[in-house]
């Protein structure tokens, strides 16, 4: 008999977990060296690849890991780590629709793609992002285009992985650009700036702002909901925003107990997944806009994903 289990990376518990989406119950985990991060599953949910960010948040020191954990999803079990040191402080993670991944080198500000990693033991390819502190990117669905958001540099910038010869083409959007979400025509990418509080939509074919919105406060994270509504982490004033994509407008506004550090979609029902910096998980409802329940997790859930065992 198989169920919906929810993967969730338990930030400051070091650990991948799975949860029973109906119960609520955590049924295992997997030991990660400290500070586990970012992870993506391939197409066909056998593996997930969990990269290993090695210090708690963007803002503290130290070198950070080189490692990417490739785990089993049905066996629950940790197959193998690859190293591709010097590549560290690995955060962003993507894999596209050929299951090439993505890592992205916060440290480095560098981009480094693996094309086979069921087996490959190191990088096929690296290409600079052209800023500086490069934490996350968007990515298109085949590959060949990603937009990195560089905190320190204060840009976006358009790299092309597969072509060393493209330059990185730079948009600067405001102040510490960090959430993003790329339409699903891949033509507009939407992304959060912390330190300017805006919301600015990116028309991706001339890298160069096509309108902008004030946003809460410290809005960090930004997801696409399959309708074309847009979900925001407010984190400064501990809540979230629904927001109208063609305007970048609030269309409602929900407090929060705790702050959200991330979010993901159930593929099918109207459900996210909002994990909070106070160790529990909501289930909020995208009909009614409201948190249906909370289940209690290990320290600092973070990032999430549905898949069926």
């Amino acid at each position: 008999m198989t169920q919906e289990i929810l993967l969730l990376v338990e930030k400051c518990s070091h650990c991948f977990s799975y949860y029973s989406i109906d119960t609520g119950e955590r049924l295992h985990s997997i030991a990660l060296p400290d500070f586990p991060h970012e992870f993506v599953v391939d197409s066909r949910q056998r593996y997930a690849y969990v990269g290993h960010y090695g210090v708690e948040t963007s803002g503290h020191l130290g070198q950070g890991g080189t490692q990417i954990f490739q785990i089993d999803i049905a066996a629950r079990s940790l197959v193998r780590t690859i190293d591709i040191a010097p590549f560290n402080r690995l955060h962003g993670m993507q894999i596209d629709d050929e299951d090439r991944l993505y890592a992205l080198s916060e440290e480095r500000a560098q981009l480094v793609v693996i094309n086979k990693p069921e087996i490959d033991n190191a990088p096929r390819r690296a290409v600079s992002t052209g800023g500086i502190k490069s934490h996350l990117f968007a990515l298109t669905r085949d590959g060949q285009t990603a937009y990195a958001m560089n905190l320190l540099s204060h840009t976006v910038t358009q790299i092309k992985p597969h072509d060393a010869m493209a330059l990185p083409v730079a948009c600067s959007p405001g102040e510490k650009p960090e959430g993003y979400a790329l339409s699903e025509d891949e033509k507009t990418l939407y992304v959060t700036c912390r330190w300017s509080n805006t919301l600015v939509a990116i028309d991706t074919a001339t890298m160069r702002v096509k309108y902008s919105a004030p946003s809460r406060d410290d809005a960090t994270r930004l997801y696409l909901y399959r309708d074309g509504r847009l979900v925001v982490t407010n984190y400064g004033e501990r809540s979230i925003s629904v927001v109208d994509p063609s305007t970048l407008k609030e269309i409602a506004h929900i407090p929060m107990e705790a702050r959200a550090i991330a979010l993901s979609y159930h593929p099918t029902k109207p459900l996210a997944f909002v994990s909070q910096d106070n160790d529990k998980l909501g289930y909020f409802n995208m009909d009614t806009l409201v948190f249906d329940r909370f289940i209690t997790t290990q320290r600092e859930p973070d990032v999430s994903r549905v898949v069926l065992l």
